[in-house]
């Protein structure tokens, strides 16, 4: 089995709302920032996993985030594989 870095990026989905991304953009804005556009908020997960495959790296990583690390409902999720990290 090898080591994989799976990077996850869990955005909230085009369409909908984003009231954190709303607040920083504010926020931004009354601390003299107006050239700042539209913010969204997000989340940013490393995980270091063992898998015999990148291929079964992904596949973990996928199940995380269907299952618990992003809302179908609400978010878009990215994942991002780094080869074999047992070194």
């Amino acid at each position: 089995m090898s080591g994989f870095r799976v990077e996850v990026r869990v955005m909230p989905r085009a369409a909908l709302l984003d009231p954190q991304g709303q607040a920083v953009e504010h926020a931004l804005h009354a601390l003299g920032f107006g050239d700042v556009g539209r913010v969204r908020m997000g989340k940013h997960l490393v995980l270091e996993l063992k898998a015999a495959t990148r291929e079964e790296a992904l596949a973990q990583a996928r199940a995380m985030c269907d299952r618990l690390l992003a809302n179908p409902v609400t978010e878009d999720y990215d994942l991002v594989v780094d080869g074999d990290t047992s070194r």
